[in-house]
Parts: structure tokens; sequence; C-alpha cells
């Protein structure tokens, strides 16, 4: 949804708190887990199974490159996450 634009970040972690009642979104959890945590995973995920649903999305590869891992307080040296990326406020 991100990368089709169809919805921003935002948009996409306030939806998942008030229709399902999750605490975080989805990319409030990425930031606090890590981006290059995610972008491992995923990898690991496509290269063991060839679905092509577990390629990682190109935002995240590019995010992760820059040196946006994640949360600035537990990801020593990061840029930031999501939300600093595509610079919203949280």
């Amino acid at each position: 949804m991100l990368e089709d634009q169809v919805a921003s970040v935002r948009d996409i972690d306030d939806s998942m708190k008030l229709a399902y009642g999750h605490p975080m979104g989805p990319f409030e959890t990425a930031d606090l887990v890590g981006l290059d945590t995610r972008l491992r995973n995923l990898e690991s995920l496509y290269h063991t199974t060839g679905d092509t649903k577990w390629l990682p999305p190109k935002a995240l590869r590019e995010m992760v490159n820059h040196g946006y891992t994640g949360d600035q307080t537990r990801r020593n040296g990061s840029k930031g996450g999501y939300y600093e990326y595509f610079s919203i406020e949280r």
C-alpha cells in the first residue's frame, strides 16, 4: 500500500491501531524491531521458499542501505525508521 501510494505510513499505522486495536502499527513495530532485521528475515523467507510474496519492499532495502535501521534509541548509529525516512511527525 505504501509503495503503491495508496496510503501513507501514518495512515497504515493508524488504521491498524483503530480497526484492529493493535497497540502499534506495522511501521512502528518494524522501527522497534529493526529494519535491518526485518530485511534479513524477508530475504531469508524469499530464498527459502522462492515465493515472491516474501520479496522485501524496495523502500525497505533503500532505507537500510541509507542507514535507516529503526528506532534511534534502540539501534546505535541509525538515522531513524519509517517516520524519519518519510519525514513524518509521530
